[in-house]
């Protein structure tokens, strides 16, 4: 059984809750519940160094041995012992959890199908990369829930394979989400060091313990990301790998300078909880992204470097916008920026770009002043697919990026513009600081011509679009009348007949006549 089989086949346990009245956003968060107990008993079952996180008589077997009221009256009490654990972590991951089961052969029907499932499978694969296959499912089917913090996969692993973090390096991610971008440069890392038989004792603690530090405002969301790095042998502090709290308040005020920031930040402006409430940062605004912006590069250490990903409106909004550009490219070498196709992400229709820059120049990590001399844009955008569940994003449409980017990751690479086109038509192209200059300081630039789009010289007079579209809504109307008709509402389409004639003056236009 492959992970996407037994991804699918969680999936379908959703059926087994609605008749709890249990939804699919719901849904999620009562199966990992279950399902985190269920991984826990196969790691330590696995002969890996993973060692019991819970404690006993809340294990998987202490629940496979009831049935009944009973089975459903002891998880309710596992979940807020667990919630009151000593161990911090297990204690956050669940913190006010509670079922909603009220069934008792549904909890039990739920337990078994979990049982059921290859979990040997599961284990070769990997439980962490099962669990997040199961959180990329929710976002891509619900829409909703976690699909508003959740990073297409092969966008993050394209942004991981460019910046290249490294063992014994501090990674931040203020907007963690599920933790997709910590868990995929955690891999990157392990895959570079033998999956850290390389590294000394002392490094490996550091890495388990001390590499990454992520902030989620959203408690439920970070009860998923303390699940999933866990289950990916990410432990963090006494908080766990992702800390409750809003980096744009206190917390992100007080979190430490670090080598590399990875992030995504929520999309939106302020409005409600969430918003920037620190006084720490030069610029002051609303607008979430252009504070998160601020966070970013204040953030990072001399010589630290950055990808984030923000909508087109921080690339050209005026005002404050504009300040913190050129604050950016004063403070950073901010050397490429790609634009991202649209439809890749599960709020449709938003257009996003990454942004990658350096703290500081090559030359001088501490220089504040004119750090950015150029910069390079690559265009994913013009004359791509549109995106969907019909025309996956996938890492075949990152390679040419990533191959013009080069091996280095603060972009000093050998480069040239010359990509699938020449001069004007490709789709890389580098514009100085002056350029930009000149264009005001906005950030928004392109150049290709979409070939879906329409020249608006080339298109008919006003008068023939009118005529053409009015065409269009009377053979409707008459489509519709003759709909009425047939469902026997004749009447009713006589007396809007009559008002629309009245709107339209062709009442008029028969007393005339006559």
């Amino acid at each position: 059984m492959t992970q996407s089989d037994i991804v699918q086949k969680l999936w379908n346990l959703c059926d087994v809750l609605r008749d709890d009245g249990i939804n699919y956003s719901d849904y999620v968060t009562e199966l990992v519940l279950l399902l985190f107990i269920k991984m826990e008993f196969e790691q330590a079952q696995s002969g890996t160094q993973f060692e019991h996180k819970l404690p006993e008589g809340a294990r998987w077997p202490d629940l496979v041995d009831k049935s009944g009221l009973n089975l459903l009256n002891h998880y309710r009490q596992m979940l807020l012992d667990l919630g009151q654990n000593s161990d911090p972590l297990i204690a956050a991951i669940y913190a006010d959890a509670q079922t909603r089961l009220k069934e008792p052969r549904h909890l039990e029907q739920l337990i078994k199908s979990l049982d059921g499932i290859d979990w040997f499978s599961a284990r070769q694969d990997g439980l962490g990369d099962l669990y997040e296959g199961l959180l990329e499912k929710n976002a891509s089917e619900t829409k909703s829930g976690a699909g508003q913090y959740f990073t297409p996969r092969p966008l993050i692993d394209s942004i991981i394979r460019c910046i290249k973090p490294q063992s014994g390096e501090t990674i931040q991610d203020p907007a963690a989400g599920t933790a997709g971008f910590l868990i995929a440069a955690d891999a990157y890392i392990k895959s570079q060091t033998d999956d850290h038989y390389d590294l000394s004792a002392a490094a490996k603690a550091f890495q388990r313990n001390r590499a990454f530090i992520g902030v989620e405002l959203v408690p439920g969301t970070r009860r998923l990301a303390l699940m999933n790095t866990l289950l990916h042998g990410m432990e963090g502090d006494e908080e766990g790998v992702v800390h409750l709290g809003n980096a744009l308040g206190s917390v992100g005020a007080n979190l430490p300078k670090v080598d590399v920031i990875l992030s995504n930040p929520p999309f939106g402006t302020a409005k409600g909880g969430g918003g920037p409430t620190r006084d720490d940062l030069t610029y002051k605004t609303s607008n979430k992204q252009l504070a998160f912006l601020q966070h970013i590069y204040r953030g990072l250490k001399p010589g630290g470097r950055a990808a984030v990903v923000l909508p087109d409106n921080v690339l050209f909004e005026a005002g404050v916008g504009t300040e913190v550009r050129r604050d950016l490219m004063d403070k950073c070498n901010l050397h490429t920026i790609l634009r991202l196709p649209t439809g890749i992400f599960y709020a449709q229709g938003v257009k996003t770009n990454v942004l990658f820059f350096q703290k500081g120049t090559p030359d001088n990590p501490r220089q504040e002043q004119g750090c950015t001399q150029r910069v390079w844009v690559y265009d994913l955008r013009s004359n791509m697919p549109s995106f969907g569940k019909r025309t996956p994003f996938g890492a075949q449409h990152l390679k040419p990026f990533e191959e013009a980017y080069g091996d280095d990751a603060n972009g000093n690479s050998p480069r040239a513009e010359n990509v699938e086109g020449v001069g004007e038509t490709s789709r890389f192209r580098v514009f100085t600081r002056e350029q930009i200059r000149e264009r005001g300081d906005s950030l928004d630039i392109s150049w290709l011509k979409d070939e879906n789009s329409i020249d608006a010289a080339d298109l008919p007079a006003p008068e023939v679009l009118a005529g053409e579209a009015m065409a269009e809504l009377t053979e409707a109307l008459r489509e519709l009348d003759q709909l009425m008709q047939a469902l026997g509402a004749g009447d009713e389409a006589e007396q809007q007949k009559q008002m629309l004639a009245e709107v339209m003056g062709l009442v008029v236009a028969q007393e005339v006549g006559e």
